[in-house]
């Protein structure tokens, strides 16, 4: 620490706060702290912080007054009305050619409201995403901040040396303008729930379906993960499937009640990828099988009234958990793929001037949805920075296409045996749509104009048309 005060300052000392601090003043630079809970602060510098080169500052003049100048703050409180609140508190600490860097899962029009306020009030402010939870934020996330880039100049070697690397690559960049930061995490959490969705239905197949339990369960989850199906979250559910009760000796995942919350980045991504006319029905059915867990009692309700046979499969176990691997990673493609046509739209929508090579970069260690896929991701966009699909990249289409059969099996198997796969369906239909030269849309056309008079377009003659169809 030197008489020009602290590199960077951070409000809010909750799990990722703490984590995050610890890392920064590890990679040698001077962190200021601030929390609003006093006791949260001594705890902190009592019990973690050691000999680091961390300060803290018990109200806001005296943490504003640690920093050098122009000072720069990251703020890592609750999504919503606290940003605002703590933005409102620091005014009267702050002076012109300040940064604040919002590091909360904001939503991308909270963050576009408070850029414009700040940027009136001749402070800087960045979005940005930070995604890998406690174990990211201590060790290296993936950080995606967005902004003015003279502001991320200012503090980009403090969250390259930060991040996680991967090949020797920050898991960080400027990727634009504005909020794209927070917009790509909000995808980024879009893909979370989409590919968790499919994961959780290839356990419900092998568990319901082929009556397996978690000791043969995760031995088959931790080959896939030393496979083509390497990523964080693969890795979890092997680990996961170990895991025995303290209380009651037996599985956890068997004690664990089937109700999944969510807290609403998953939903922020099917919105507006409606509003921008993009489909992405495998995050969209993910978020409504969250929703569909909610409703425990009345789905234990119609289990009594709503009878079927019990599931019971008949083929070759071994053949179809080798189906069921295919089927998940022609998933995480087009999962993956969903996800980076809203980034593509959005960002001529936008204005982001987004670089998906250097999205599918970040992404690769640090993050939630790092996956070894993302290397060949990667690589498309490399090839083609303009690609609209990445279901038309030469080599991940043919990677689809050596699957695609084997993802119909698995969506008839679930089918025949009565078992909620919706992920699977969708991400089939939502390939077969794509690649359809044709599709029954003429028809709701006709429809609309015979009900409504919406009027229709044809194949041979440009320009629209109504036609009184009952006459």
């Amino acid at each position: 620490m030197n008489n020009q005060g602290c590199n960077i300052g951070l409000i809010g000392l909750g799990t990722m706060g703490r984590n995050f601090v610890l890392n920064i003043a590890d990679h040698g630079f001077a962190v200021a702290v601030y929390n609003r809970t006093t006791a949260k602060t001594r705890d902190f510098l009592d019990n973690e912080v050691g000999s680091r080169a961390v300060k803290a500052g018990f109200d806001l003049k005296e943490f504003v007054g640690l920093l050098r100048r122009p000072r720069a703050i990251i703020l890592l409180v609750a999504a919503g009305d606290p940003v605002d609140a703590v933005i409102r508190e620091l005014f009267s600490w702050l002076e012109p050619g300040d940064l604040i860097i919002d590091g909360g899962n904001s939503h991308f029009t909270d963050t576009n409201r408070r850029g414009k306020f700040l940027q009136a009030k001749q402070l800087n402010f960045l979005g940005m995403g930070i995604s890998g939870g406690e174990g990211g934020a201590r060790y290296g996330p993936s950080l995606m901040p967005g902004g003015p880039k003279e502001a991320y100049d200012r503090v980009g070697p403090i969250l390259e040396a930060t991040a996680a690397h991967v090949k020797g690559d920050p898991c960080v960049a400027y990727l634009g303008p504005g909020s794209v930061g927070h917009y790509v995490k909000m995808v980024h959490n879009g893909i979370e729930y989409g590919l968790l969705e499919l994961i959780v239905e290839t356990y419900d197949l092998l568990k319901r379906g082929l009556g397996l339990t978690p000791v043969e369960l995760a031995p088959i989850y931790d080959r896939w993960n030393r496979e083509e199906l390497n990523s964080f979250l693969m890795e979890i559910t092997a680990k996961i499937l170990t895991r025995r009760d303290d209380r009651t000796g037996r599985f956890l995942v068997d004690m664990t009640l089937d109700k999944a919350k969510q807290r609403g980045t998953g939903m922020w991504t099917s919105w507006d990828a409606m509003d921008l006319q993009v489909g992405t029905p495998t995050i969209d059915v993910a978020v409504v099988m969250r929703d569909m867990s909610g409703y425990k009692e009345e789905r234990l309700n119609a289990a009594q009234i709503l009878t079927s046979p019990a599931p019971s499969f008949q083929g070759d176990r071994q053949q179809f958990i080798g189906r069921l691997k295919n089927a998940l990673y022609a998933g995480m493609i087009v999962t993956y793929a969903q996800g980076m046509a809203l980034l593509q739209k959005a960002s001529a929508t936008y204005d982001y001037r987004l670089d998906l090579e250097a999205v599918a970069r970040i992404w690769r260690g640090g993050c939630i949805i790092r996956a070894a896929l993302l290397e060949d991701i990667r690589t498309a966009y490399q090839t083609d920075p303009a690609l609209p699909n990445l279901l038309l990249d030469p080599y991940l289409s043919r990677a689809f296409l050596s699957r695609e059969a084997d993802l119909r099996e698995v969506v008839k198997t679930a089918a025949s045996l009565g078992l909620p796969a919706p992920g699977f369906m969708v991400t089939l239909s939502y390939f077969d749509a794509y690649r359809s030269p044709v599709l029954p849309a003429n028809l709701i056309q006709a429809q609309r104009d015979f009900f409504g008079a919406h009027t229709y377009e044809r194949l041979d003659v440009p320009g629209t048309f109504h036609t009184r169809w009952e006459e």
